[in-house]
């Protein structure tokens, strides 16, 4: 098992496409081989932590398109 990461000082943010609402997500891109994603509209609850490999990939997924309109 590994250390727990501390999300104390992470400096959070959204997409700059995020304008549906406030039903958004938030990341923290400072996390070496990680990345943090946390709730939007409860910054104070639980963060999913992602490999840095595998989010890249959801992320160029969205953007290609092969997820449909989200």
């Amino acid at each position: 098992m590994t250390d727990p990461i501390d999300l104390t000082g992470a400096s959070w943010f959204k997409s700059s496409h995020s304008d549906n609402g406030g039903t958004c997500v938030e990341v923290a891109p400072d996390f070496p081989g990680v990345v943090p994603v946390r709730d939007s509209k409860d910054p104070e609850g639980p963060a999913l932590l992602f490999p840095a490999a595998a989010f890249a990939a959801f992320v160029a997924g969205v953007k290609a398109g092969e997820f449909g309109t989200v």
